[in-house]
């Protein structure tokens, strides 16, 4: 899943990212009390000698006989950021992830111990060269408005993944399928509308709805409404052993086609067109505020026991706040409210820490000077003191790292290269072509703005200064807009924290997916052609062993060149209501606990503050 972390993803994620908005009202009273109310009526008499109507107020005392009132369930949790956007074929930040796996469901999913298991297909089934990859989808599944669901839904989402015109933050995990790259990279400045046209025909080939007989199911309008069009077809230009768990991404999230042509590039803005087939409807959505999400009553499996509310408030301080006037449910647990939590009998029972799935690292574009130089960019690593960031301003909630696959997950190794040391630090801006930190240009760092995102950056700043003596400016900018500049390459800041967060426990989501050239490493300016190499060697091998070392090859690879400076693990750290029910944990929750199960959380009423 997972996903950019500002947590991040994702994020959560989750790495220092915020948003701005208003908290949500706190729970209703349960009882209303009995009371004395005054009533007045107005009494019209009519004297029969004369035609005049003749009005009198009459008072009485009644007293209201106490009754129940109805406690609503609701799960009020508090997200941060709002997301740049909730598009499937678009997202790729754990905050807006959050929002499309409520809605929407893949062929596949992950149950709480991150296996892959059936989603809206019951079955899967490759054939002996992994090249080819079939789903039987589970008969009857209907979208949230009652609509059939059927392989037709899904074939128009991969289509609209790969295609040039869509610019997906996740088109290239999906290159497996045969022609996809090449439509995927199709220049469309340049290209002829013929050619554009038979690269798209060469992928619709690879990705086939089938009816029962096999066949080609119907197309436009009439294919979504065939019901015995249940069958999805892959081919893949190599082997891909792993491609079931891809479709149990937001990529594959069959979004309809209709809702996003009348819904223009805004369509996912709207509760209206976000009709989905997960646990979860978008019942109201307004951007910044607050978004409410009702069990849906046609989904295949389990109903959700309770509506969800995400609010938007990015400053964790104020987050904290609404938590303790029980105006929140759930909220990120901060690492500047983690003593005061620890102090308190009540809240330190509310805290829930547990491993989680994301790498944070200071991220340098190479292609903005200094940072070209991989001296520059070695020398900033060796200043980095990972283990004070961790103590001091995380208060522990976190891990340092020097690698990139965080421990618990398959490809995991330890490095110690670019550690922290400071007269090494000195030394190795000395090799750089600039010789001197005096000769260094003008650098900037570009974080999410908070009050305690300020507070974190003044010490990260001034721990370089005190190591390589070099003044960097801040730069903190509106959270939303953070996240929108770090997806481009022309506009990625010449510095910045960024955390990744994993999608599916596979080292192919940690190399390939992310540092391949066309990735998202690219949009720092990454590209290794050797790297490139290894990972697409590994992507195709069957034998896990050499898989696994083709993986750790091109991560010892990718640590050698210095890119970025890792950073840190995180942890997953919340605070809970007492009253929250339901609740399974794993390390993959970088949007709140218990959202690989969402459909077991409940809320136990007879616990509500009176």
């Amino acid at each position: 899943m997972k996903k950019f972390a500002i947590l991040a993803v994702l994020a959560a994620l989750v790495v220092m990212i915020a948003v701005a908005c208003g908290a949500p009202a706190a729970p209703p009273a349960a009882v209303q009390t009995a009371a004395p109310v005054v009533q007045t009526q107005i009494v019209e008499k009519v004297q029969t000698s004369a035609p005049v109507v003749q009005t009198e107020v009459v008072e009485k005392v009644v007293t209201a006989v106490p009754t129940a009132a109805a406690v609503e369930k609701v799960l009020r949790i508090n997200l941060g950021s709002y997301p740049d956007i909730i598009d499937p074929q678009k997202s790729s930040f754990v905050n807006e992830i959050a929002h499309l796996k409520l809605i929407y469901e893949g062929l596949t999913k992950f149950n709480t111990k991150l296996e892959t298991v059936p989603g809206a297909a019951e079955k899967w089934e490759y054939n002996d060269a992994a090249t080819e990859l079939t789903f039987t989808l589970r008969d009857g599944l209907k979208y949230s408005d009652g609509t059939p669901l059927n392989a037709k839904r899904f074939q128009y989402a991969l289509m609209r993944n790969i295609d040039p015109h869509t610019a997906g933050e996740y088109a290239a995990i999906t290159d497996e399928i045969k022609g996809a790259p090449e439509w995927r990279g199709a220049d469309l400045a340049t290209i002829s509308e013929e050619d554009l046209a038979k690269l798209q025909a060469d992928v619709a080939a690879s990705i086939q709805a089938l009816d029962k007989s096999g066949q080609p199911c119907k197309e436009g309008e009439e294919g979504y409404a065939q019901e015995d069009c249940n069958t999805l077809k892959l081919t893949f230009s190599k082997a891909a052993p792993y491609f079931h768990t891809i479709m149990g991404i937001w990529v594959a999230y069959p979004a309809k086609e209709e809702n996003i042509t009348e819904g223009g590039d805004n369509w996912w803005n709207s509760s209206k067109f976000q009709i989905g087939n997960g646990p979860y409807v978008l019942k109201t959505l307004e951007p910044f505020v607050r978004s409410r999400f009702e069990p849906s009553a046609t989904y295949w499996s389990d109903q959700a026991k309770v509506p969800i509310e995400f609010s938007y408030i990015a400053d964790s301080a104020v987050a904290f706040q609404a938590y303790k006037n029980n105006e929140f449910d759930i909220v990120g647990l901060a690492a500047e409210d983690l003593a005061t939590i620890k102090a308190d009998a009540e809240l330190s029972k509310e805290a829930k820490i547990f491993p989680g799935s994301c790498t944070f690292a200071v991220m340098f574009h190479q292609l903005k000077e200094p940072f070209t130089d991989q001296k520059v960019r070695e020398a900033f690593a060796e200043a980095l003191n990972r283990e004070g960031w961790v103590t001091d301003v995380l208060q522990g909630l976190g891990a340092p790292t020097l690698t990139w696959i965080p421990p618990g997950y398959p490809g995991y190794e330890t490095s110690t290269k670019w550690g922290y040391d400071p007269d090494l630090a000195k030394k190795t801006l000395a090799e750089s072509k600039y010789g001197s930190v005096d000769k260094l240009p003008e650098i900037t760092a570009t974080f999410s703005d908070t009050p305690r995102n300020r507070t974190r950056y003044d010490w990260l700043l001034g721990k370089w200064k005190d190591v390589l003596g070099v003044n960097i400016k801040s730069n903190p900018v509106d959270p939303t807009t953070f996240t929108a500049l770090t997806k481009d390459i022309n506009t990625a800041p010449q510095m910045f924290i960024l955390g990744w967060c994993a999608d599916y426990p596979d080292p192919q989501n940690w190399l390939s997916v992310y540092w391949k050239t066309g990735g998202f490493g690219e949009r720092i300016g990454y590209s290794n052609p050797d790297f490139d190499k290894l990972v697409d060697e590994a992507d195709s091998t069957v034998d896990p062993a050499k898989r696994a070392d083709l993986y750790a090859q091109a991560q010892n690879l990718l640590i050698d060149g210095a890119p970025v400076a890792f950073m840190w693990n995180n942890v997953n750290a919340y605070l809970v209501k007492p009253w929250v029910t339901g609740v399974t944990t794993t390390p993959q929750d970088t949007d709140f606990p218990g959202s690989q199960d969402v459909e077991t959380i409940d809320i136990d009423t007879s616990k509500l503050p009176q």
